[in-house]
């Protein structure tokens, strides 16, 4: 699919004010979402575009990038003009972050340097993007999510079908996870510090005593208010018995609770 020029800056104004979306809530759609194949046709339009800019921030910061993708107006134009004046305006911390045009931020959206949020990219109101935290193309980040430090959600470009990561609302990922290829993490959600889920993942879900399996067609899909942490497995055979090995997976230890709120709240000063 190739979108016209006029047609792709249009739609990533249209993503910027958060008139669209990558993919959207749809009870109707599997998994409850549906993609929109004609946003990443845009953006990969973007990139084709082979000329080059260069700019700077402050003395002694210069960069240069493809000209169809330059960061996002943080202080200038309508947009950013009303995010400013609102209640609950963007806080975007000095310190080295990157965001791209083509993002959605919420109202109250906090992040923390260093940063990157890639186009087409959705946080929700007042979500929390700490530092050292990827946030890849066409992500969807809910309202209220906490992204604790070195975070890496991936980003999805190819196939335009493909469903992106998403994380809904009210969700907390923990330091140093990593979520990719299509991967959903429910509404509630506690990922542990240091887990990694693909789209492919297996999750072993202690509390109902089965297997949460994900394909490339039906990527992995996290239970709303599902805790999950990482464990490990070990492997048959005479060699890794021999040397005592295992690998490393997801386990689903219980549901939220009272007691995980309280361990993954944010002090709502910081925000």
């Amino acid at each position: 699919m190739t979108v016209p020029t006029e047609a792709a800056r249009s739609i990533l104004d249209d993503l910027d004010a958060g008139r669209r979306r990558a993919a959207a809530p749809d009870p109707s759609a599997p998994g409850g979402w549906r993609t929109d194949p004609e946003v990443k046709a845009a953006i990969l339009s973007c990139f084709r575009d082979r000329r080059t800019v260069t700019s700077t921030a402050g003395p002694g910061l210069a960069f240069r990038d493809r000209a169809g993708l330059p960061p996002k107006a943080l202080l200038d134009g309508p947009l950013a003009t009303a995010a400013l004046d609102a209640d609950r305006p963007w806080r975007i911390v000095p310190g080295g972050t990157s965001i791209r045009a083509g993002v959605h931020l919420g109202p109250g959206v906090v992040v923390m340097p260093p940063s990157f949020i890639n186009i087409g990219a959705w946080v929700g109101e007042d979500a929390m993007v700490d530092s050292h935290v990827l946030v890849g193309s066409c992500a969807q980040i809910g309202a209220r999510v906490h992204l604790a430090a070195g975070v890496s959600i991936g980003g999805v470009l190819e196939p335009p079908s493909a469903r992106p990561v998403i994380v809904e609302d009210d969700a907390f990922v923990g330091a140093g996870s990593l979520l990719l290829d299509g991967v959903l993490v429910g509404a509630g959600a506690v990922i542990g510090a240091g887990v990694v889920l693909t789209g492919t993942s297996r999750v072993y879900d202690l509390v109902r005593e089965r297997v949460l399996i994900g394909t490339p067609d039906a990527p992995l899909a996290i239970p709303p208010a599902a805790v999950v942490v990482p464990g490990s497995r070990r492997i048959d055979g005479p060699f890794a018995v021999e040397h005592g090995l295992s690998v490393s997976v997801a386990l689903l230890v219980k549901d939220r609770d009272p007691g995980t709120d309280a361990r993954v709240a944010l002090e709502g000063a910081l925000r």
